[in-house]
């Protein structure tokens, strides 16, 4: 098989041996069917969805017209009047009073500033979590990806030193080799098994963690289908062009969006140290049945401020404004210092895939057609071919993992940056 062709390879069938089974009613797996399933599925983020509502109920209660709702109340009185040298007098009397407490600095406000920033932050937090787990499910997706082109691989080196091991046992048999050659080559072909033996156990470490997170039925396996050189060649945006857009990524923004929480929390509890007015109004029949008395009362009473002034309140809000406005600026500086070191190190894999690929490829291609005639000319033996065959195993292994670290470092770049993943990264090319 061409070395291009891995560039670009597709895991077009079932991979098969000791230790990897695989149904053929299982349809492989694209990356934006496993986004798909890990969205429906994901513990976290139905865990963090489910929160929604009781952000909105806040929202909802913030705000009322009134924060403090009305209080009605009924008194009921029978009073015994004794009289000289009379029976005592016994009558009932009864009042209706509704009070109502009203905020008078402007609570309001701050509270429903308070809850909608948090509401905000909820979402910009979902928002977030959201890219990352499709980020977590990418490189994990990537990974299964790689292992199954490294088994094509280590299969495709199995036949091959098992073909060699064949052709010098024969040779020395015939007097043409030395019992060294078949030794050599017999151990070339056991460290090609072993290595294909540890290979699939990673493939089955990696589908096993893939299906967790995609929460799959038990038994299901994972096989995937994509590309391993997705966007390898696309150009990079600029860091001035991802730094500009960084304040405006959903995790800094839920970070931003927490400080005005705290904030508006901070003016609420200042406002707090201004008593509230409560007003009341009742009404009632009092006096004996000659004296039948109605009245009407108004009455107005606020708390004297004198000695508790919310003072633990307020020094709790300030110091969760502080914090979170730490936790902010802290976020906005490890953002961009992530941004600027992810980027240069996807640069550098750029031009170490490229460097693989326009020049140890036609080197190698060259080399194994040379080895190959040289062989043929008895200019140098099995062993000799060996050797180049191993060199060419080795640069393909070198590009998928090259290829494996450029996706990762991509993701992670496009986390930090708060870049959206789009549908168009499980297609093929």
């Amino acid at each position: 098989m061409r070395f291009r062709i891995l560039v670009a390879v597709v895991a077009l069938a079932a991979i098969t041996g000791p230790g990897v089974a695989q149904t053929d009613a299982t349809r492989p797996l694209s990356l934006n069917e496993a986004w798909r399933l890990a969205e429906q599925a994901n513990p976290a983020l139905r865990s963090k969805a489910a929160r929604q509502a009781a952000f909105d109920g806040a929202v909802q209660d913030a705000g009322a017209l009134l924060f403090n709702n009305p209080e009605l109340s009924l008194n009921g009185t029978r009073r015994k009047a004794p009289q000289q040298n009379l029976s005592e007098e016994r009558h009932n009397e009864w009042s209706v009073g509704v009070s109502q407490t009203l905020e008078i600095a402007g609570q309001r406000g701050h509270r429903l500033a308070a809850a909608e920033a948090s509401r905000t932050a909820q979402a910009a937090e979902l928002d977030a979590l959201r890219r990352e787990v499709r980020a977590t499910v990418a490189q994990q997706f990537y990974r299964v990806l790689a292992l199954q082109q490294r088994v094509d691989i280590e299969t495709q080196a199995l036949d091959l030193f098992d073909q060699t091991a064949a052709a010098v046992t024969k040779r020395q048999s015939a007097g043409e080799d030395t019992k060294l050659d078949a030794n050599v080559a017999a151990v070339e072909a056991e460290r090609a098994r072993s290595q294909l033996d540890a290979v699939r156990e990673q493939l089955i470490d990696a589908r096993a963690e893939l299906a967790a997170t995609l929460q799959l039925p038990i038994g299901r396996t994972t096989d995937v289908v994509g590309n391993l050189a997705h966007n390898l060649f696309d150009p990079l945006p600029s860091t001035d062009r991802l730094l500009a857009d960084l304040p405006i990524q959903p995790h800094l923004l839920a970070l931003a969006a927490q400080e005005e929480s705290a904030r508006a929390r901070l003016d609420l509890e200042r406002a707090s140290r201004i008593p509230d007015v409560t007003l009341g109004l009742g009404v009632g029949r009092e006096g004996s049945t000659e004296a039948r008395e109605r009245l009407t009362t108004l009455s107005v009473s606020m708390p004297l401020p004198l000695f508790r002034r919310n003072a633990a309140g307020v020094g709790q809000a300030r110091s969760d404004l502080d914090q979170a406005r730490i936790e902010h600026q802290a976020g906005l500086r490890d953002s961009e210092a992530r941004i600027r070191a992810l980027y240069t190190r996807l640069q550098n894999l750029q031009r170490r895939v490229q460097r693989l690929q326009d020049v140890v490829e036609p080197t190698l291609a060259a080399n194994e057609q040379l080895s190959r005639k040289s062989q043929r000319a008895g200019q140098i033996g099995l062993l000799e071919l060996i050797v180049v065959s191993r060199q060419t195993l080795d640069a393909r292994r070198d590009l998928i993992e090259a290829l494996l670290d450029f996706q990762n470092t991509r993701l992670a770049l496009v986390q930090a940056a708060g870049l959206p993943l789009g549908p168009e990264e499980g297609t093929q090319k």
